[in-house]
């Protein structure tokens, strides 16, 4: 399928819905697919497949202006924790497009008075929209100041025409609803792609795949550093193990290189009084610490996404 919409349409058309149940909001991880001409595909940036954290929004028409104002909160916080700042753009009734002039104008009225009443900054992007609707488009740039669009919030006054959505007002009369079309990652694939050039590989520890490895200098030290390692997963650290037959600067290096925030390095004398040595990305290094003091500092800097 190149889209989830139709699938959210027909969960909200398979009962009688009231007005009392409005906002309705539907989400889903969905795979889609669609057919790129090969000349634009790109990496991870710009795929024939890719995974959305979509939602549709069914409100009624007084809804509206909260919804989208909700919606472009929980962008702020998202991108916030990421790191990211963003450009809005407003994409507006491309040549092929479905419903009346007075619809097109609703709906674009409809995205321009929540940016305004939220004191957004934001440029129109003239025939860009949707062909059933208006959108404001979230674009994050990467290495190379290109920007791509992750998040987006459109408008549509046109799919619930058309697949004659309706809900019970007040007045015990049929209305017909807004759809809200949400993504806020967009593409996980592209989202990941920014991210990583975002962060040039070097993830904060929070978000690091592997936060810790372990690695010992001899075999003499194999049971120890087992065991740190299996208190770290106990405490939900991602840990991996380098117990290699090789030399311990070579194991250090290639962790370096694979960028891993933490090394914990295990020799004799941590075996004897009961320590590690701990070596940071940043070269932070303390020496002979108790592995709860370590603990300790981690899982701090994990709570303040550090």
């Amino acid at each position: 399928k190149p889209m989830n919409c139709i699938a959210h349409i027909m969960v909200y058309k398979s009962k009688v819905r009231s007005y009392r149940d409005l906002p309705l909001r539907f989400f889903e991880l969905g795979t889609v697919h669609r057919h790129e001409r090969s000349g634009v595909l790109h990496g991870l940036l710009r795929v024939r497949a890719f995974t959305q954290d979509d939602a549709h929004i069914f409100c009624r028409p007084d809804q509206v202006q909260d919804e989208i104002a909700g919606v472009l909160k929980f962008v702020d916080d998202v991108m916030g924790i990421f790191g990211f700042s963003y450009e809005i753009e407003l994409s507006t009734r491309p040549e092929k497009s479905l419903g009346s002039d007075e619809i097109w104008e609703l709906a674009t009225n409809a995205l321009k008075d929540s940016l305004e009443k939220l004191g957004k900054e934001y440029t129109i992007n003239e025939g860009d929209g949707a062909f059933y609707g208006p959108k404001i488009d979230i674009k994050l740039k990467d290495a190379l100041e290109r920007k791509w669009q992750c998040a987006t919030i459109q408008c549509d006054f046109n799919l619930p025409e058309r697949f004659d959505l309706s809900f019970i007002g007040e007045d015990n009369k049929k209305h017909r609803p807004v759809m809200l079309h949400r993504v806020i990652l967009g593409s996980i694939e592209r989202f990941i792609s920014i991210l990583i050039e975002h962060y040039k590989g070097a993830f904060p520890l929070w978000l690091a795949p592997v936060q810790v490895i372990v690695v010992n200098i001899t075999d003499k030290q194999l049971d120890y550093a087992k065991s740190i390692a299996n208190r770290l997963r106990e405490e939900d650290i991602r840990v991996e193990e380098d117990f290699r037959n090789e030399k311990l600067g070579f194991k250090i290096r290639e962790a370096q290189l694979r960028k891993i925030p933490y090394i914990i390095i295990v020799g004799d004398n941590e075996v004897a009084t009961s320590t590690i040595t701990m070596r940071g990305r940043d070269r932070e290094e303390k020496k002979g610490i108790a592995l709860s003091e370590f603990l300790d500092i981690i899982k701090e800097k994990i709570k303040q996404r550090r």
